[in-house]
């Protein structure tokens, strides 16, 4: 996906995740600036550019190569325990081959996550990172859009308040930190403008969908057993009980003026992400 201007290639920008649910914003906000971008992903693109998967390092230079910037995410979280070493030889890696700035995506109240995040502190690389709350598409691409088109979102979470953040605007974060100066060794925790709990955030679904979805609090070894009959994977697993027993627990019940200090607008409420999401259709279960 390179874009030449005045008949010179500029050097891309990669995005690791590129497919992903911010990564494919980040890339389509760096596309609309007529900025060349490189997608990072296990299977390529379908511009020829190199394959990036996390488990095979050895492929990292030749996606790495004549890069300029990076947008790091690394799946299904960055608190997984192997993150840090990964993460730890990218910088080295982008290091070795120049590239001038790496963008971190964390998450916001992931104490395990700081194992991460130091890696890449302490490498020689400009960094600068992004700590999200959780994000407002969660009920819409993947996660929790089974549950709300089966009428019940049955989770293991207390109803405490959650600054629900949109996808965009991380990546008009993101887009900032990477094409512009001053972000260098900032960290950033993002927010939505307001708090609502799970079942207040269901509630709005229902209404701009027109139909009932309710909100059930299970038991965490409840959940958890459901996630293996379904076949979920036992890192997986791991993955959503440290989140709902050590992240949605009150912890991140605050809202920040970071997205607007970086873009110069307020973040998307939730009200907004909802009537545009609503309108889409994909809420509406199948007749």
């Amino acid at each position: 996906m390179t874009i030449k201007a005045e008949g010179i290639t500029a050097k891309p920008i990669l995005v690791i995740g590129g497919t992903g649910k911010t990564g494919r914003r980040v890339a389509a906000q760096l596309a609309e600036r007529g900025l060349p971008v490189r997608i990072g992903s296990r299977n390529g693109s379908l511009d020829g550019d190199p394959a990036f998967d996390w488990a095979r390092p050895e492929g990292w230079a030749a996606v790495l190569e004549g890069v300029r910037a990076a947008y790091v995410t690394y799946p299904p979280d960055i608190m997984m325990p192997e993150a840090a070493g990964r993460i730890a030889r990218l910088a080295e890696e982008a290091s070795k081959a120049g590239v001038s700035r790496l963008v971190l995506l964390s998450g916001r109240g992931e104490e395990r996550a700081r194992v991460a995040e130091d890696a890449l502190v302490a490498s020689d690389v400009d960094w600068t990172i992004l700590r999200a709350s959780w994000f407002q598409q969660n009920f819409s691409e993947e996660f929790l859009l089974d549950g709300v088109l089966a009428g019940t979102v049955a989770l293991p979470a207390e109803p405490v308040g959650e600054p629900f953040i949109d996808a965009e605007d991380i990546a008009a974060v993101a887009v900032s930190a990477l094409t512009e100066d001053g972000h260098g060794g900032r960290i950033y925790e993002l927010t939505g403008p307001r708090l609502l709990t799970l079942p207040e955030a269901v509630a709005e679904i229902a209404a701009a969908a027109g139909r009932p979805i309710d909100y059930v609090q299970v038991g965490m070894e409840d959940f958890i057993a459901a996630l293996a009959s379904q076949g979920v994977p036992e890192a997986y697993r791991w993955l959503m009980r440290e989140l709902f027993s050590n992240v949605l627990d009150g912890r991140n019940a605050s809202t920040t003026d970071d997205v607007e200090r970086v873009t110069g607008r307020k973040p998307r409420d939730f009200s907004d992400y909802v009537a545009r999401t609503a309108a889409t259709g994909v809420w509406r279960r199948a007749a």
